[in-house]
This record gives structure tokens, sequence and C-alpha cells, in this order.
């Protein structure tokens, strides 16, 4: 129950210092944005925001702690890469992640010497609080990130039936993923930002083929690394964007149709285990039982009387 304690208050220190990423999230891609606009020239005022940059409040209050933890260039690109892959593209969100990995384990410490919980032992109770404090940041990482992985993979059908209509009705590509990015921003949001994200990529000068290949990168999954590659191919040889997209989309169904047949054929084999466990011996109990005591209350008489 202890444990259980602390796990909890360290989760809730740890949503306290790292939820405020929600508020700065996107920055960049919305920077970037004001700076490229519709077409037209960037503005003088658009240019001097993107030369200084605005600081973080989040960042001015995890300054002094950011820099306590060793760093090392491949390390900080790794943690970029996964704050991205979550959905935190402002430059701020690695300083503010060092700086949770380092208030949430003198968080929990200070919890743990306030409510007396050291006294169990003393030892054993710090190093816990350090290790959960220091680990939790990564695990809500990793949760983020697979949560986010998890919206794409259900939002991409709905995505390329929309790319579909829009290739059939005569829009290219590049209209194509504006429209539909559009058409999204309300149901899924998370395709939308990717989707946003390549034609803010093509915008600023780079090729249609690395915008999908880091739109790949990005989300690492492989539904959408499947589609970036479909569509690669699909400019360099020059076949119709309406087909290919109408092929993937089915085989994307049927792929998802037969994940979902895999997963009704496992659970068969997942209900053995609750069933010998949790239902086979209450049904033991309560049939078994009366019969038990009936037994067991003829032979006392049978031995009493004798």
């Amino acid at each position: 129950m202890t444990l259980l304690a602390i796990t909890f208050l360290g989760a809730f220190c740890l949503v306290a210092s790292l939820g405020l990423l929600l508020f700065g999230r996107d920055l960049g891609k919305e920077r970037l944005s004001s700076l490229v606009g519709t077409g037209g020239k960037p503005s003088a005022r658009a240019l001097q925001g993107l030369l200084r940059p605005k600081r973080s409040p989040v960042e001015t209050i995890v300054k002094p702690f950011q820099n306590l933890l060793p760093r090392n260039p491949a390390e900080v690109s790794v943690i970029q890469k996964r704050l991205i892959r979550a959905g935190y593209r402002d430059r701020a969100a690695v300083n503010i992640f060092y700086g949770a990995k380092v208030l949430v384990p003198v968080s929990l410490l200070v919890l743990v010497s306030v409510t007396g919980l050291y006294r169990l032992n003393a030892f054993f109770v710090y190093a816990l609080s350090v290790g959960i404090g220091f680990l939790l940041p990564d695990f809500w990482l990793s949760n983020r990130i697979a949560n986010r992985q998890m919206k794409i993979r259900l939002g991409l059908p709905e995505a390329l039936d929309l790319m579909v209509i829009c290739t059939e009705a005569g829009l290219g590509l590049d209209q194509t993923l504006y429209r539909v990015g559009r058409e999204l921003e309300g149901s899924q949001p998370e395709v939308r930002d990717e989707l946003q994200l390549i034609n803010l990529e093509q915008k600023a000068g780079r090729p249609r083929e690395e915008a999908l290949k880091n739109f790949a990168d990005r989300v690492n999954i492989d539904t959408a690394r499947s589609l970036a590659t479909t569509l690669v191919q699909t400019d360099t040889f020059g076949t119709s964007i309406a087909k290919t997209l109408r092929v993937y989309s089915d085989s994307l169904r049927t792929q998802r149709r037969q994940q979902a047949e895999e997963l009704a054929a496992k659970t068969t084999v997942k209900l053995v285990f609750p069933l010998v466990l949790l239902i086979f011996p209450p049904i033991f109990v309560v049939t078994l039982g009366p019969a038990g005591i009936t037994i067991i209350e003829g032979f006392a008489k049978y031995f009493v009387g004798q």
C-alpha cells in the first residue's frame, strides 16, 4: 500500500511538472506556419520572432535543475526524437524533460520525509523514491508515444478515405494533404498535425520525398512508413495517386480486419488462466461445498456414535 501511494504521488508530481508542456507544444510549427504563410512573403515581425524566439515560462522554472544531469549529444538526440514522436516539438521540451528527471526524485524525497514513510526502512525507501522518480519521466514519455501512435494508427484510415475523395476530385497531392489536414482538425488532431507538418516542410523548401520520409520517422509505425513509401513511389513513377491510395486503403482495412481476427483467436487461450484460477475454484466451492459439509457431518456423527 505504501509503495502504491508513493507511485501515485510520484505520478502526480510528474504530471504537474510536465503537464505544462501541453501549453507550449507545436510552438515551432506555429512559428514556421506564421513565417511561410499561405504563399505570401514573410513579414518582418515573423522574421524577428523567428530570429529571437521567446523563452517558455516552464523552461524558466526548470532552468536551475536542467543542467544537473550529465548530457551527451547522442542521448539528447534520442530524447529529442522521443519527444517529437510524443508530439512535443518545442525547443524547450528537452530542457523540461531533464529538469523533470531532477524535480520528480526531489519531490518524492521531500514527500517521503514529510509523511514519515522513511521510518519503515530509511535506506530502502529513499533509494526506491529516487529510482522511481528518475524513471517516471521515461515511463510517462513512453506512454505518451504509445498513445499518440495508437491514435495515428486508428486515424489514418479516415485520412486515407478523405485523400481518395480529394484526389479523385482533381486535387494534387499537396493540396490533398492540406485539405485533409483541415478536415481532420476536430476528429483526428494528431493526424492533422503530421499532415500539416508535411505541408510546412515542403513550403520551407524540402523535397516531397524527404518530407514524407520525415513523417514516417516521426510517427514510427508500420502503417505510416508504408504510406510514405507508397506516396514516394507513386510520385517517382508517375502512377495515379487516386488508384494507389484506394488500393492502399483497401489493403489497410484488410490488414486491420486480420489483426482483429488474430486478437479474437487469441482470446480463447488468454481466457484459460482466469477460468482456471478465478472461475473454476468458486464453482467447485459452490457445487461441492454443501456435499462436503454433509459428508463431514455424517462422518462426525458416525464416529461420535461409536
